[in-house]
């Protein structure tokens, strides 16, 4: 296959599912919540509820933010609706924060509570189907069954979610590692296939040229599409485009390595003074060369504009976080940056030199 067709399919790719239709309604949350928080399947009337903590590990003793998103069964917004909101301890029952019936002016709002302890809580939250039959401004007595709805004209749904001083650490921690090992893995492979290259081609004589920096951006484009693969789940908020872009911005990266590894190790060198020969490997090189480096300067330049402004179609309007992950994923993009310039630069003079040698 020819390499400007490979490159023309992943663009199509890329730019194809960036325009895929979505059909799935998502909440007005800044992250989709994999640990505290979610949304209840059945709904409540005829609403459908979502809530998310932020910070989503969040520790006893700590200004929590509770985000509710009310939405009906179309993923449309919902006005001037009524809640009430109570938070229970799951070990005692008892019930230690609650928050009066309040007219809300659209489904979409935030709380704010500092949880005393660590352990299992149930947020309730109560949507009135007649603001006239609840009592405004007031907190409805506690109840023994949470979901009861007796002597209240309402729905409820209840949320549980989990206090801890050390989930985060050691979510953060398994995020490092599942992004560190394949990419040890994957070097540790290259490493060794390198090494015994190396030995065979010592034997024979001929040690192909920059060999060991095209090992290195073969693997830093792996890493970085590993990188991109393992942080994706973590961008699918209101905007599914975000994950979209992170599973083909990984998709394309590692197809990059895969092509580097097909164009660069199968013509070593250009062999004999065939110069259309010489022309046409020559040719697949800077198109790929140039494929990588244009898509990692991308990916560079967004971050580094999103950290700085909110992104486009951002949910809560606010520019990203930095975090580890982001670090890795671009201190990996910036490096191979670098090593393609340099290898464009070698190319240039080095096809230069031949077809300005005697034939």
């Amino acid at each position: 296959m020819k390499i400007h067709y490979v490159l023309i399919s992943i663009l199509i790719f890329i730019l194809g599912s960036t325009f895929i239709p979505i059909f799935v309604s998502f909440a007005h949350l800044s992250h989709t919540p994999h640990y505290n928080g979610g949304s209840n399947r059945d709904g409540i009337g005829k609403y459908y509820p979502y809530m998310a903590l932020d910070p989503e590990y969040a520790a006893p003793d700590e200004p929590t933010q509770i985000t509710f998103s009310i939405q009906d069964f179309d993923g449309n917004d919902v006005y001037d609706i009524e809640t009430m909101v109570e938070i229970y301890q799951g070990s005692t029952g008892e019930r230690v924060k609650g928050f009066p019936w309040t007219i809300r002016d659209i489904g979409d709002f935030n709380l704010y509570y500092v949880f005393p302890y660590r352990g299992s809580y149930e947020i309730v939250l109560s949507v009135a189907n007649d603001d006239k039959m609840v009592n405004h401004n007031q907190i409805d007595a506690p109840r023994s069954i949470l979901s009861s709805i007796a002597d209240c004209n309402c729905q409820r749904v209840i949320f549980n979610v989990s206090i801890s001083d050390s989930w985060g650490l050691v979510r953060n921690s398994l995020l490092v590692i599942s992004i560190l090992t394949p990419i040890i893995v994957l070097g540790l492979v290259l490493g060794r296939t390198y090494l015994k290259r190396r030995k065979q081609t010592s034997v024979i004589g001929t040690v192909p040229e920059k060999e060991t920096l095209k090992y290195v951006i073969m693997l830093l484009a792996i890493a970085g599409g590993l990188v991109h693969l393992a942080i994706f789940p973590e961008h699918g908020s209101l905007q599914i485009y975000y994950s979209v872009f992170l599973m083909a911005a990984a998709g394309a990266q590692v197809a990059y390595g895969i092509l580097y590894i097909l164009i660069n190790f199968t013509t070593e060198s250009y062999p004999g003074n065939n110069r259309n020969f010489i022309l046409d490997q020559y040719r697949k090189r800077v198109a790929l060369n140039l494929f990588g480096f244009i898509g990692s300067a991308v990916l560079i330049g967004l971050y580094a504009y999103s950290v700085v402004v909110a992104p486009p179609l951002s949910p809560d309007n606010k520019a990203e976080n930095i975090d580890i992950a982001g670090i890795m994923a671009k201190s990996v993009e910036i490096l191979l940056v670098i090593g393609i310039i340099y290898l464009l630069v070698w190319e240039k003079r080095r096809i230069n030199k031949i077809l300005v040698s005697p034939k």
